[in-house]
This record gives structure tokens, sequence and C-alpha cells, in this order.
């Protein structure tokens, strides 16, 4: 039986392996942290693997040959990820295929290549900040005056990012441990209740809830700072990710 290995970190790896268990084969999924493991569906022909990889591990998993094909489902922002599963696809001659994100056509707000330029941007402005982020880039935003007193942070709720948060000395009273997604009215109640005249996100799609924050924003009166994407890269969207698999590898739906 066919077997495929989807790096599972965003709601397009979830989506894949919904779609893909709906025809006979096995899949392998990784995911970063235990928490993102136990969103992936409940399915004995899944075997889900969590835990942070390097490169090593990669390639030690795709060196035992079982799959025809790995699925990288990662973030748009996981550049570092998506180069090492890259990397070990071709040591091991793995076919690789990478799973994009539509981008978004908004353009409101102020849009910046880098979390550094949003937290400089920040510091020449007066005012509250919601921060969507999530817990990686936080230490960037510390160089903004006032940051202890102004910035409310917006993460999982999940041991890793809350202690990220603890370490860097967030107080308990500007973390917002939330799962998304966020609807347009949840994204306003927080601007109002943290008086943020700024929010501050990622170019991450319609997926990752983007459009709801940017009509939140509009709607407060407040103002989007928006890190864009990396370059794109070549791959396909989940639907062409889907129709590639099945015609490639021949697959026969699953009958119930």
């Amino acid at each position: 039986m066919c077997e495929f290995l989807v790096f599972a970190g965003t709601s397009e790896g979830r989506a894949l392996c919904e779609a893909l268990l709906g025809y006979r084969l096995r899949l392998t999924a990784c995911a970063a942290t235990e928490y993102g493991g136990s969103l992936l569906p409940n399915d004995e022909r899944l075997t889900v693997l969590s835990g942070k990889l390097e490169q090593a591990g990669m390639r030690a998993l795709m060196k035992e040959g079982r799959f025809a094909c790995v699925c990288d489902a990662t973030h748009p922002f996981a550049r570092q990820a998506s180069e090492n599963i890259k990397a070990a696809c071709g040591e091991s001659g793995t076919p690789y295929l990478r799973i994009l994100r539509p981008r978004s056509e908004e353009r409101d707000g102020i849009w910046v290549q880098s979390h550094r330029e949003a937290a400089d941007c920040l510091a020449a402005r007066e005012g509250n900040i919601l921060l969507t982020t999530g817990s990686r880039n936080l230490r960037d935003y510390t160089v903004i005056p006032g940051w202890k007193r102004r910035l409310y942070i917006r993460i999982l709720p999940a041991p890793g990012p809350i202690r990220q948060a603890m370490e860097l000395d967030f107080s308990p009273g500007k973390i917002i441990a939330m799962q998304g997604p966020f609807s347009q009215e949840l994204n306003l109640a927080l601007l109002r209740q943290t008086g943020a005249r700024f929010l501050v996100t990622k170019d991450s799609g319609e997926a990752g809830g983007l459009p709801q924050k940017l009509a939140a924003v509009r709607e407060a009166g407040a103002q989007a700072i928006v890190v864009g994407r990396p370059p794109q890269e070549p791959g396909k969207t989940l639907e062409q990710a889907i129709c590639y698999l099945v015609e490639n590898w021949s697959l026969k739906e699953e009958k119930l």
C-alpha cells in the first residue's frame, strides 16, 4: 500500500491528511508539537510523529525508503523547516511536494518585510499593540519603548509558547492564550479590550484568518502592521496537490 510522509504544521496539513485518508494508502504525519499532533485526524492508517525534527532526523526517517512522496505543508514562514525537508528529500531520493497557501489580495495597513521592521515601525508610534504573530518572534518586539506596558500577545494555549513568553518577562495580564480560528467579532473584541491602536499579523492568507483581522482593524479604527511572506517558492495549492497525488500514484478511493 502506498505511503506518504506529510509535514503537517498548518490547517493545510490537516486538510491534506483528511483528504488523503479518503483513499487506500497509509500516511505518516510529522507535527512540531504534541498539540499540533493532537489536531490531526484519528485514523489507524495515520501514524503521527510529534516533536521537532532536525535535518538528520528527517534524513533518517526518509532513508527507510517507504515513502512514495514527501508533502511539505509547513507554515509559509517556516523557511528553515522547508529547507531541511528539501535537503533530506534530495539526500534520500524521495520526491518532494510543497503545499502552498494562497497569498492575500488585501493590502490594508502598513506592510513590512520582517518582524524587526515591524518593531521599528511601532517604536516610532504611540499606543497599545495586539501582537498576533505567535511566540517564535516575541523577542524582536521587546525593543519597542514601553513594550511591557503596551504589548499584548496572542499565542497558542500550549506550555511551550506560554513558557517562552514568561521567560521574556511578559506579565500574565498581557498574555492571551487562545487557539484559532478567530472571527472578525472576536478580533474586534480583543482590540477593544486591550485598547490596541495597532494589530500586528503575518500575511497568513485566508487560512490564517488575515481577512478577519483586517476587517476588525478597520471597524475598530486601528491600524494593521502586516509582515509579508518570503518570496513564493515552487509548489501546488492544497487542491492541486491532492489531484497530483491521486493521479500520479493512481490512488483508489477507500470504501467505507
